[in-house]
């Protein structure tokens, strides 16, 4: 459709954090630095590991828990070096079907918000089922790149 894409994930491996009771935007910049000590060699092997994206971002409703997380590279997914820093974790999600918008410009809590909301309609409106009780951001540049950015929300597809 022109205003949102399928995809199909397969399964894979995040290195993730859970940061409670902060902003949104507290809570993105805290587990960024946390997962980036991670791939810097805050692991188990010392091991410098290449920055992906994107960065994601669990927005449950009604919760003030936030999951920030980085995709881990595919040359580590079979055996990821285990973190030291006892706040941040390997998670494997499931492969899934995901309802995505792209959007542009720098993406604050309340636009992922607003376009959340606009794919959450256009996906009612179109009958397409999905899990209402929570959706992804996910970010894909740097905050140094000024143009051309690249921003998504995800709903899981039921």
């Amino acid at each position: 459709a022109k205003d949102y894409e399928l995809r199909q994930y397969e399964p894979a491996k995040w290195v993730s954090t859970v940061i409670r009771g902060e902003s949104q935007k507290e809570a993105m910049r805290q587990g960024f630095w946390k997962l980036f000590h991670y791939i810097q060699g805050k692991n188990d092997r010392e091991m410098k590991i290449d920055m992906t994206v994107p960065v994601t971002c669990l927005i449950k409703s009604g919760c003030a828990d936030f999951k920030i997380s980085f995709f881990v590279p595919y040359e580590h997914q079979d055996t990821p070096p285990q973190p030291t820093d006892s706040d941040v974790f390997i998670e494997e999600r499931k492969a899934a079907a995901i309802f995505i918008r792209s959007f542009g410009g720098f993406a604050s809590p309340e636009k992922y918000s607003e376009e959340a909301e606009v794919l959450a309609r256009i996906l009612r409106n179109r009958g397409q089922p999905f899990h209402e009780d929570f959706f992804y951001t996910a970010g894909y540049d740097s905050p140094f790149k000024l143009f051309n950015r690249h921003n998504e929300v995800w709903y899981f597809k039921k």
